[in-house]
């Protein structure tokens, strides 16, 4: 599992180093022919890390239920995202991973709800599946947010 860990952490790396780079305009701006954002994605790989470790195993997330639905899988941006929870998400971009591979280290993940996942029809039986399969899921986000700065800077 270390390796996995090293990739998550990689591209949440990335995706901070982004949003370093980039307005809180660019973050926010929806290009024409996308549904969302980079903020919007960043924010979905935070809280998605929640929703397939955490509450798949029983387990209280690490984050309020308003964020977790605001970045949930088929939720789209309302609006602008402040600087504060840019802010925000940029800090859960390495706290959580790093206290989620904390407990995993632990053994806090004791027992796993099995879930299909919509994106590559996998089942995820146990959590090493589905640290394994979030990093799949990081990957294609990042690969979004790839897209999304080619558009908007086009």
């Amino acid at each position: 599992m270390d390796f996995t860990f090293r990739a998550l952490k990689n591209i949440r790396d990335i995706l901070s180093t982004i949003i370093n780079n980039n307005t809180k305009e660019n973050l926010n701006k929806i290009p024409n022919g996308f549904n969302n954002n980079i903020i919007w994605n960043i924010g979905h790989v935070v809280i998605t890390e929640q929703a397939l470790i955490y509450k798949l195993s029983g387990l209280k997330p690490e984050l309020p239920d308003t964020l977790i639905n605001k970045y949930k899988k088929d939720s789209r941006p309302k609006g602008p995202v402040s600087q504060e929870e840019i802010d925000e998400i940029k800090k859960l971009l390495t706290t959580t991973i790093k206290k989620t591979e904390l407990n995993y280290n632990n053994g806090l993940f004791v027992n796993y709800t099995p879930y299909t996942v919509s994106t590559t029809g996998n089942t995820l039986n146990n959590i090493d599946d589905a640290l394994h399969f979030l990093s799949i899921h990081d990957g294609i986000h990042y690969g979004y947010v790839l897209a999304l700065l080619k558009a908007i800077k086009n």
